[in-house]
């Protein structure tokens, strides 16, 4: 087995959904989330709309969803700070694992997660 595939398969990399209402909220907790070294790297996708049941009824919001790229030993600390630090009473927090990842992009992350 290659010393890149060996690496990928001791590191699990997760990729965190989270939305927020605004683009100034989302921002801040990019920021935060990898200066905290939480997570390597964040993208903050468009606008769009959610659709969900809260409060005894169903609502339709505008959010902006956000790609937390980390690895699975960063999830409980950032779950904790996605909980902390969200306007949201309930902040969706959702993770999954990345099945297949490039060697160099897992090293990258790894090194800078230290």
């Amino acid at each position: 087995m290659c010393v890149l595939r060996l690496f990928a398969a001791i590191l699990l990399m997760l990729v965190v959904f989270t939305t927020t209402p605004n683009i100034e909220e989302a921002e801040d907790l990019a920021e935060k989330i990898v200066e905290a070294k939480l997570a390597a790297c964040v993208q903050i996708l468009q606008m769009m709309k959610s659709v969900y049941f809260w409060q005894g009824a169903v609502q339709k919001e505008p959010e902006h969803l956000m790609l937390i790229k980390t690895l699975e030993e960063k999830y409980e600390a950032l779950e904790k700070f996605i909980l902390s630090n969200h306007s949201y009473d309930v902040p969706e927090i959702v993770a999954v694992t990345a099945e297949k990842i490039s060697g160099s992009y897992l090293t990258w992350m790894n090194e800078y997660l230290e």
